[in-house]
């Protein structure tokens, strides 16, 4: 799969096109051992989120361990008595691979792979590889590789030391990634521009612009199809949609507006990832209506809403008209469908999946958007 470089020898180094699963055609997948802190399982999802990312990625989780503490330990991030454990797990589960559910500094990667003989990766690489696979468009691909490199920088640097490597060979190494790094800047700065443009026309078109945002896998793009006819490929893979897509439809009220559908977002999305795709999520910036779509068969539907508008407090989408669209009711229990509408009076509950809900949420689209 191309751009993936999750399973790659030696911790630190230059992103290489292996399978992130690290296996030929017909062979097993890779055996990992998902590793947390409690205070890190407490999010949406926690360590099944984690599982089902490495799952996306082609990974088998074969096991999993914590630890109750709240804070990372600096040298193996879960401390030393818990490491025994974790090496006793991993050679007992036959495991290639540990995925933590948090960022590791070089140092901890390090200290983790020499004590217990397996590969180390964390979940921002994690998240990085999967964006990597499902980018199809020359602007998502360009995003993604900024964001890999962006992460890999810092560790390439700590591999002088830490590995013996040459310090030509290092420097040399170095000077490529930041070459290429300010490439894709300008790559992305251009697409950047372009859309800039193209909003602004719009404008000038006086034609209103909804963007579609939520959690990874709340089915964006299942409802973008619906709203504006568009054939996106959908996926129960978690972001599976990462290049934008935008279409027209017209609403009950004869206005034509506009319907994109962004990157899906997660908890913790890594800041390699929200800078490299500041062009993109802008189109949610610059919108007249925010589309939030919940997955109301979610146990964690609250807490991902909470950690949506998080990052899109962190973008600077503040005080826009937000309209909820409570997706998948046509599997959510019915006693969770009813907390959410209780805590969100105005969402429109509906699903992409058979249609229902489909004309109250064009009218209540059209009632959001504004005029003039």
């Amino acid at each position: 799969m191309p751009g993936s470089w999750l399973v790659r020898s030696g911790g630190a180094g230059l992103p290489d096109t292996g399978s992130p699963a690290a296996r030929q055609d017909g062979e097993d997948p890779a055996r990992a051992v998902l590793l947390g802190l409690d205070a890190d399982a407490s999010g949406p999802g926690g360590l099944d989120e984690l599982e089902r990312l490495a799952e996306t990625d082609g990974v088998a989780v074969v096991g999993r361990i914590t630890r109750p503490q709240d804070a990372p330990d600096p040298a193996t991030y879960l401390g030393a008595g818990e490491v025994d454990r974790l090496a006793d797990l991993v050679r007992d589960r036959d495991a290639a691979m540990v995925i933590a559910d948090g960022e590791l500094s070089p140092d901890q990667a390090r200290n983790l792979e020499d004590r217990i003989g397996a590969r180390v990766v964390d979940r921002v690489a994690l998240i990085l590889d999967i964006f990597a696979q499902h980018a199809r468009s020359r602007e998502g691909r360009a995003q993604v590789e900024l964001a890999q490199l962006a992460y890999e920088l810092p560790r390439l640097r700590g591999q002088g030391t830490a590995r013996a490597t040459g310090e030509q060979r290092l420097e040399t190494q170095l000077r490529h990634l930041r070459r290429r790094m300010a490439l894709l800047r300008r790559q992305v700065a251009d697409t950047g521009r372009r859309r800039q443009r193209s909003r602004f026309g719009r404008r000038r078109s006086r034609v209103p612009s909804v963007a579609l945002t939520g959690y990874t896998n709340a089915g964006k793009s299942a409802l973008l199809n619906r709203l504006t006819g568009a054939d996106v490929p959908v996926g129960e893979a978690l972001f599976a949609t990462v290049d934008p897509t935008l279409r027209r439809t017209r609403l009950p009220d004869d206005r034509t507006v506009t319907v994109t559908d962004t990157v899906g977002l997660v908890r913790r999305l890594p800041h390699e990832l929200v800078d490299a795709f500041r062009p993109t999520l802008e189109e949610v910036v610059d919108a007249d209506l925010v589309l939030h779509v919940v997955d109301a068969s979610a146990p964690d539907a609250a807490a991902q809403v909470a950690t949506v508008r998080g990052v899109l407090g962190e973008l600077g989408v503040q005080g826009h008209p937000e309209l909820l669209a409570l997706n998948k009711v046509d599997a959510a229990p019915p006693e969770c469908l009813a907390a959410l509408r209780r805590a969100h009076p105005g969402a429109v509950p509906v699903s992409a999946r058979t249609g229902e809900g489909l004309d109250e949420l064009r009218a209540a689209i059209a009632a959001r958007l504004p005029r003039g």
